[in-house]
């Protein structure tokens, strides 16, 4: 009984191994936090203009197969390098009045990678912004793999897009002034494959 089992067991895997099912591999990319930029747009004023920044640090990891086509991300950005291209405004921003940088200094997105016509397409994620944690969705409006000639190794690439509504995460300033709560977010990220 045990022999047939193992017999069993063991047609099963070599049938696996023959439809690829075995044959996939998850690798992981290490973000390049010198080509990962997280940017975003908020409005000032309810129309008057619009406001757009940046975070200069993120750290974090890409794991892919576009074989088995799946995936995910986990971006950790450090809000303390919010930047709006003004001194006075990024001080304003890290205030307790906006993200209060100093009990919030990080913001994380985690999320799985949704595959269409075998390309990434989507990511369904959780952002984690001012110690609020809400379901975000990007849009992957490009995405590519490569050899690095000046890495020497492999790397993915993308640009995603999404939105969110700034009080939905605490960060309600200037609500009452009439300011839209719609925050636009445009991730360019470069991973390099982890050794």
């Amino acid at each position: 009984m045990k022999s047939y089992f193992f017999n069993q067991l063991g047609a099963f895997v070599l049938l696996l191994s023959a439809t690829g099912y075995l044959s996939a591999e998850l690798e992981t990319f290490d973000i390049d936090p010198t080509h990962t930029y997280p940017t975003f747009e908020a409005d000032h004023m309810g129309g008057l203009s619009l406001w757009r920044g940046k975070i200069n640090s993120s750290t974090g990891v890409i794991k892919f197969d576009g074989e088995a086509q799946s995936g995910s991300v986990d971006v950790l950005m450090d809000m303390t390098t919010i930047d709006f291209g003004l001194d006075e405004m990024n001080e304003h921003a890290m205030s307790d009045d906006m993200f209060d940088v100093e009990n919030y200094p990080t913001a994380r997105y985690v999320g799985d990678l949704v595959f269409e016509n075998g390309e990434p397409s989507e990511v369904s994620g959780k952002l984690t912004l001012h110690g609020v944690t809400k379901p975000v969705s990007l849009k992957i409006n490009s995405f590519k793999c490569m050899f690095h000639p000046m890495k020497l190794k492999k790397a993915c690439g993308a640009d995603a897009e999404g939105n969110l509504k700034r009080d939905d995460f605490g960060v309600d300033y200037a609500k009452t002034f009439g300011f839209n709560m719609d925050v636009k977010l445009r991730i360019s990220v470069e991973g390099l494959k982890s050794n």
